[in-house]
């Protein structure tokens, strides 16, 4: 990896070899991808860029990219969709929506997988495996298969069925395990010291969570170079939200911004799981598991990992973690539809139901260009809708028609 100096830690700041380690032996902190910005900046510009592959690999300096070989099936550079019909309603000037069930299995999951799998067949890795609630089992099955490597995925039992089938269609092995998202994560852990497999979001997380950085990045490209005024990010581990921070501060380090990124990002979790929302609500950095009981199934993350710096990144960026109802959701995924024709999975119910909040309650002025991450698409959560029924049935006579439409 060209331009990564070390792994870090993010307590201790102890530094580590490039290797599928994931944690601090001495503090037991979380370890982060550290990088050569000086080299980058004397590499990188606005032109090589766009020079580069329609893809989030455009950006592989800014990467924990292999030399060569890696795994790009078309993730990333997903529509940044302006939204005014959904604007007007909300009172906002001007809304952006990051459109990224665009990716090839329909979620930004497809990032942090091109990026772990590349890392992982670099490390010499046969089998790719994770705990996910949904989209991330159908990333790593799909990444595989275009590898060559075979997937082994544990989720949760009660997860909805498209996630289910949208694994196994790419050969992945399916493991349901009797318990939430948290057990699944913490079995996979202990699997990770018996098993030489590359579990993308346990050993190989500090390489893994670095492909949420794109999405600041082609954010930032889209616009012309320069950075709206507040992002609404939905949170299940925290990792995404923190790595949008990183992804703009970077942007800035390599001299392809020249001011300061002066972002708000905020938080968005449903009332059914939200320890982040919480603990940021209170007052307080201390993250306390619960037991989610939620319909947005992909943001059901009971004790999140990555919780605590989520909440450190929101702050300092004046930023708040809220949360809203069940109910809400599935109307944020009502209006987001109504409004502005794109269909969203359960996470973006959370993500443009706190939105609404946000604007209601202040946090975001009127006049603040704000981007909405839609990080999936509806047709994986279609549970969360109810049964639908046909507006009408009538019989093929045009008399028929007329009667229930009217003139």
């Amino acid at each position: 990896m060209k331009y990564v100096l070390s792994l870090r830690c993010r307590e201790c700041g102890r530094d580590y070899p490039v290797a599928p380690q994931h944690v601090c032996e001495f503090c037991f902190g979380p370890l982060e991808a550290a990088y050569d910005y000086e080299a980058i900046a004397a590499e990188i510009s606005r032109a090589t860029i766009a020079a580069g592959p329609t893809t989030m690999w455009r950006y592989a300096p800014l990467l924990p990219a292999p030399a060569e070989g890696a795994i790009d099936i078309g993730a990333g550079f997903t529509r940044l969709r302006e939204a005014p019909r959904l604007a007007a309603e909300l009172g906002l000037r001007r809304l952006w929506l990051k459109l990224d069930g665009g990716n090839p299995t329909h979620s930004f999951k497809d990032r942090v997988v091109s990026v772990a799998l590349s890392v992982a067949r670099s490390f010499g890795f046969e089998i790719a495996a994770c705990a996910s609630t949904g989209n991330l089992a159908n990333a790593v099955a799909a990444h595989a298969a275009a590898a060559g490597m075979r997937s082994i995925v544990f989720i949760p039992s009660d997860l909805e069925e498209g996630k289910i089938a949208g694994t196994v269609v790419f050969g992945g092995e399916v493991v349901a395990v009797d318990g939430s998202y948290d057990d699944v994560n913490r079995l996979c852990a202990e699997l990770s010291g018996e098993k030489p497999w590359a579990f993308v979001n346990v050993n190989l997380r500090p390489y893994y969570a670095e492909g949420s950085k794109t999405l600041a990045f082609e954010t930032v490209e889209q616009l012309g170079w320069r950075v709206p005024d507040a992002f609404v990010v939905p949170i299940a581990s925290g990792s995404l939200l923190t790595k949008i921070g990183k992804g703009l501060r970077e942007l800035h380090h390599v001299g392809l911004m020249p001011d300061e990124p002066g972002v708000t990002i905020h938080g968005a979790q449903a009332a059914g799981c939200s320890p982040v929302a919480t603990a940021f609500e209170s007052g307080t950095d201390d993250v306390r598991p619960v037991k989610p009981d939620t319909v947005a199934k992909s943001l059901a993350i009971g004790n999140p990992a990555d919780g605590y710096y989520a909440i450190k990144e929101a702050r300092a960026s004046g930023g708040r973690i809220t949360s809203i109802s069940e109910e809400a959701v599935v109307d944020g995924m009502r209006l987001l539809a109504r409004t502005e024709g794109v269909f969203t999975e359960t996470a973006g119910g959370v993500t443009i139901g706190t939105l609404e909040k946000l604007v209601r309650e202040g946090d975001i002025a009127p006049d603040q260009e704000t981007v909405a991450l839609i990080t999936g698409i509806g047709l994986k959560t279609l549970e969360a809708l109810g049964s639908s029924e046909p507006t009408y049935r009538i019989k093929p006579r045009l008399e028929d028609a007329i009667e229930v439409l009217g003139n």
